[in-house]
């Protein structure tokens, strides 16, 4: 197991941005403390190996990064209607960044935040530990709020991400990775022909602007329905308004024990990712608004290239009293888990 250290660059304040690069198994790992990002990706597979992470070639691409890839989003990952919400008889403004609503907390979330950062060995994985201090009144909600999370291999082949907050006044708190995956290697083609399951019965029936309904719909005989493994591209074309997946599906078992989520295998490579987590949603994202963003070693990014598997509390959840909570107190923490293994 190796853990590498380097400079990433300097921000406009003169701060240094890091980059570490974790070698535990096949895989290796990279991760920058701008925005708690995954940078890269190395997987091998039958022919090969590539990176299976979209991403930027270098800092300034993490600087401008309108499609959040690779990134940590919150407090509030997904969407929150109008940009604000009621809490304890009082109404929260938010900064509204898509439309009239918020998007990963606003304009800046924790993406666009530099996290303190340490690199650290444990039981049989390499690791990184971010911690961010939010004050109150950060990005509109409520309490000082510190979040730190953990991200690292094994020498199983997995990647373990570690989500914990805690608040000092009651503050909703969704914190998840925005990881954009293609199986076949970044840059080499779109996402549509991979496989894929989702251990999921019903999903949430969303407006055109994407905000729940508050409707849970189950997914039988839908264009949504996943439990069987099959191509995204059989259905993807028919979806309206959003020309592919940008829905959350609520994931089967029991909230807040890890269990099985999510299946994506790709044919040619032979790579299989498995996804668990311990929380009651995954947005299921297909990559449908990337358009000619410039990666890395020349990729160019357009829709479908990547999905995501972004695995969190419902969008939306603190205006909808009938989904799952995730209000976190002084005397409740927040503290979520996701676990991807991967095998060829």
């Amino acid at each position: 197991m190796k853990i590498r250290k380097q400079n990433f660059g300097i921000l406009s304040n003169g701060k240094k941005v890091k980059l570490y690069t974790l070698s535990a198994g096949d895989l290796k790992l990279s991760l920058t403390n701008f925005g708690a990002a995954w940078t890269s990706l190395m997987v091998p597979s039958r022919g090969g190996t590539d990176d299976v992470l979209l991403g930027y070639s270098g800092l300034d691409g993490y600087l401008n990064n309108g499609q959040f890839l690779g990134v940590t989003v919150g407090r509030f990952a997904n969407r929150i209607k109008d940009a604000s919400f009621d809490l304890l008889g009082r109404t929260f403004p938010l900064k509204a960044n898509d439309g009239v609503n918020s998007l990963h907390s606003g304009p800046r979330g924790f993406d666009k935040c530099l996290w303190n950062s340490e690199e650290y060995e444990k039981d049989e994985g390499v690791y990184v530990r971010f911690e961010l201090e939010s004050p109150d009144g950060d990005c509109g909600f409520p309490g000082n709020l510190k979040a730190v999370v953990s991200y690292g291999i094994t020498k199983s082949n997995e990647i373990i991400a570690d989500y914990h907050a805690t608040v000092d006044k009651p503050c909703h708190v969704n914190i998840t990775n925005h990881a954009y995956f293609n199986l076949a290697g970044e840059g080499k083609g779109d996402i549509l022909s991979h496989e894929t399951l989702l251990h999921s019965s019903s999903y949430l029936q969303v407006d055109k602007y994407g905000i729940p309904t508050g409707k849970i719909i189950p997914v039988n005989d839908s264009y949504f329905d996943f439990k069987s493994r099959r191509k995204i591209c059989s259905n993807v074309s028919l979806l309206r308004p959003f020309k592919g997946y940008d829905h959350c599906f609520t994931v089967d078992g029991e909230i807040g024990k890890l269990r099985p989520c999510a299946e994506v295998f790709e044919s040619n490579s032979g790579r299989l990712m498995k996804v668990f987590t311990t929380q009651p949603g995954v947005q299921f994202y297909t990559g449908n608004h990337l358009k000619e963003v410039a990666g890395k070693q020349g990729s160019v990014y357009d829709k479908y290239s990547g999905f995501c598997l972004e695995t969190q509390h419902f969008p939306d959840t603190p205006n909808q009293t009938g989904f799952p909570s995730c209000l976190a107190t002084p005397g409740k923490n927040y503290h979520e888990r996701a676990v991807f293994t991967f095998s060829w």
